[in-house]
């Protein structure tokens, strides 16, 4: 009897087993395809390494190919650069060694006796640098002397004058008319040298006739003083003293009228057609020339010893018979040693402005004529002076 007794559910058993052994089944091919899965990608992440690394590789390959390239260039350019230097050499003295056949033919074509036109058988002579074509003097560029520095000159009126070959070196309103100021005072010490007679040393006292009435001008010499005539010269040219000059021109035989005449007589026998004086001073604005004429003033000038010593002094005691007085030189130029002149001239007066002349002495030997009107400034007159000098000492020999 117990052998026929079975469990209630002992015939769904096979069932129960097949259904787990589907379901393993299921879970295996899971796991095959989720492991199939995973190797596949670790496959494709490794895949990309190895593609990336092998660019890489390729990069570097050809970056280091380019180097060793460029080194390999470098080693040609270098092996290749005595050789080039070589033939450049040769290069280079072909024409040199054609120049020397020409010159040699051109020195045998010059020795030969001329046969043909003069323009065909005398050669062109070399000139120096600092000199024209012509063998005159001028003022050179490369000195400065450009039209821009041109511009830059104060005085209304210039002229320059190279006095050793009578070239002018530049010109600016050369013969305008114009006011001259105390560079008068030049032909009055030349007016009163020529007289011969009177005695340098004699005293000459300052009179009421010798103060200014047309500019009321002020002077450190009262009415009284009393002062040698060489003193009274002195201080008229280097210190451009009115009163002193008009004591000179009344001391003058004949007195002041035959004085100013024998002024413009000097003026017309110098050549000086548009130049006339009505005073010893230069304060009267009828005081005219030109800066061309000017210069012929200055060279005649020049010729006096003392007028040379006086307008060149720096400064000077004067002895006025009550006491003494101190003068210096009115030119900037001359008392602070900026030029080097044998004479020279300032002047001023309202209707001139500032005005010098001078007779440079060029590197200290070749005389030059230097004559400026009409600058605006004390300070513009001794800058164009400076400006001219530099010019005239870099472009003169």
């Amino acid at each position: 009897m117990l052998s026929t007794l079975r469990p209630p559910y002992g015939h769904a058993t096979p069932l129960f087993l097949s259904l787990l052994r589907r379901a393993g089944a299921v879970a295996r091919l899971m796991m095959c395809s989720l492991l199939v899965l995973m190797l596949a990608t670790l496959a494709g992440k490794f895949s990309e390494a190895q593609a990336a690394g092998s660019s890489a590789g390729k990069h570097r390959s050809a970056a280091t190919g380019a180097k060793g390239r460029k080194r390999t260039v470098r080693k040609k350019a270098s092996a290749d650069k005595p050789a080039r230097t070589a033939r450049s050499r040769r290069a280079l003295r072909r024409p040199a060694a054609a120049a020397a056949v020409a010159g040699t033919a051109a020195t045998a074509a010059t020795a030969t006796p001329a046969t043909a036109t003069p323009a065909t058988a005398t050669p062109a002579t070399a000139t120096p640098a600092s000199a024209p074509a012509s063998g005159k003097p001028e003022l050179l560029a490369r000195c400065g002397f450009t039209e821009a520095s041109r511009r830059h000159i104060f005085s209304r009126g210039v002229y320059v004058l190279d006095e050793q070959t009578g070239t002018p070196l530049f010109e600016r309103n050369a013969d305008t008319v114009a006011p001259i100021a105390s560079v008068t005072k030049l032909m009055t010490a030349i007016v009163w040298l020529d007289q011969k007679q009177l005695a340098m040393g004699n005293r000459l006292e300052v009179t009421e006739d010798d103060l200014d009435t047309l500019k009321f001008t002020h002077s450190r010499l009262g009415v009284g003083a009393s002062l040698s005539r060489a003193d009274m010269l002195h201080i008229a040219l280097m210190s451009s003293e009115n009163r002193a000059a008009a004591a000179l021109s009344r001391d003058y035989p004949g007195g002041r009228p035959a004085f100013i005449a024998a002024m413009n007589a000097r003026a017309q026998a110098l050549g000086m057609s548009h130049t006339h004086f009505e005073n010893a001073t230069g304060l009267s604005p009828e005081n005219v020339s030109t800066p061309r004429e000017l210069a012929a003033l200055v060279q005649a000038a020049n010729r006096y010893q003392l007028i040379r010593n006086d307008s060149l002094d720096k400064q000077k005691m004067i002895n006025i018979g009550r006491g003494q007085l101190q003068y210096i030189n009115s030119n900037r130029l001359i008392r602070y040693g900026q030029v080097n002149a044998s004479v020279q001239k300032t002047g001023f007066i309202n209707e001139s402005g500032h005005n010098m002349v001078l007779r440079m002495l060029v590197h200290d030997r070749r005389p030059v004529i230097v004559t400026m009107l009409g600058s605006g400034s004390a300070d513009g007159s001794r800058l164009d002076g400076v400006r001219i000098a530099k010019w005239l000492n870099c472009s003169l020999n």
